[in-house]
């Protein structure tokens, strides 16, 4: 009588909502919105596709070109390659940032600040013209004798000073996003976990990180997108990539405007895909979570059936 509702009344009584206000009769006014949408989106598209200017055989001819193709794989890999060491290197940086060493904790900030505060083009480029402020580089101990030394130039190719450029760059914005996802971890856990015997490299790995996925997840799966795009950068410094094999063709052919919606057609792809997958694994990590998504039409279900 006075006591308690029943938590299973609460949920029904929201599926009974949920369930209602889907019978409900669609207003007239969102249909109204509907229509108007579905109209301007067919007249863009109509006229984008009977539009001359595109070129569009153009566009079907150098699609799957080997050229486009080559600059494809080489985007595709320097975004594997330098997303997996700012992963690493971000990792580094986020536990660092978080110890009680404050030395550490200071040379990570720096690093951080560094990183995000100038732009990736300016160090893209700096990375590339590395051997005028740094003719040879050594290895050695500081101020004493010097082991090995190469020829800069030998060491930064277009290859090199683009991955680090890219890893570098990326480390900083990945240290923030797991610093946030380790800071977002109950500290009663690690604390539990070095009572019951574990190092804190140990409890890090194997108690706060899987717990800290959920929340590094989703942005760091923007990150890559942002990789895939943060790429085309890369073109200045003579580097081979996707936009590059198109500004190297249209140089020659003067179609600008088909070759680089060849280039904006492969990006938008990629991204989709990355989509997809970013989707999938964000739902593995949620799995068991409160007003999960996947619960819902267990809910509905259950208040249709009654």
């Amino acid at each position: 009588m006075g006591g308690t509702p029943h938590p299973f009344d609460d949920a029904r009584d929201l599926a009974l909502r949920d369930v209602a206000r889907a019978r409900a009769p669609v207003p007239y006014g969102r249909r109204a919105f509907w229509a108007v949408t579905l109209l301007v989106v067919g007249k863009i598209g109509w006229d984008t596709a009977h539009n001359g200017n595109f070129e569009w055989p153009v566009v079907a001819e150098w699609f799957t070109a080997a050229s486009i193709l080559h600059g494809l794989s080489v985007t595709i890999s320097l975004t594997i390659v330098s997303m997996v060491l700012g992963v690493i290197l971000g990792l580094v940086l986020a536990v660092a940032r978080l110890s009680d060493n404050r030395l550490m904790s200071i040379l990570a900030g720096l690093y951080i600040w560094f990183f995000r505060g100038t732009p990736l083009l300016v160090q893209l480029i700096f990375w590339y013209n590395l051997s005028t402020l740094v003719p040879e580089l050594t290895i050695g101990i500081p101020f004493g004798p010097e082991f090995r030394h190469w020829d800069t130039n030998d060491v930064i190719t277009p290859l090199t000073a683009a991955v680090a450029g890219l890893a570098l760059n990326e480390a900083a914005y990945m240290a923030e996003i797991i610093r946030g996802g380790l800071l977002s971890v109950d500290p009663g856990q690690a604390e539990t976990a070095r009572a019951f015997g574990m190092t804190p490299i140990r409890a890090l790995w194997r108690i706060v990180i899987p717990q800290a996925m959920r929340a590094i997840i989703p942005p760091t799966g923007n990150q890559l997108i942002s990789m895939i795009k943060a790429t085309s950068l890369v073109s200045v410094i003579a580097m081979g990539d996707l936009l590059y094999s198109v500004q190297a063709v249209y140089n020659r052919t003067f179609q600008v405007v088909p070759m680089l919606l060849v280039a904006v057609i492969w990006y938008l792809l990629i991204t989709s895909i990355l989509n997809v997958g970013q989707s999938a694994i964000e739902r593995y990590y949620a799995r068991g979570d409160r007003g999960n998504p996947s619960a819902k039409p267990v809910l509905a279900d259950a208040g249709e059936a009654r």
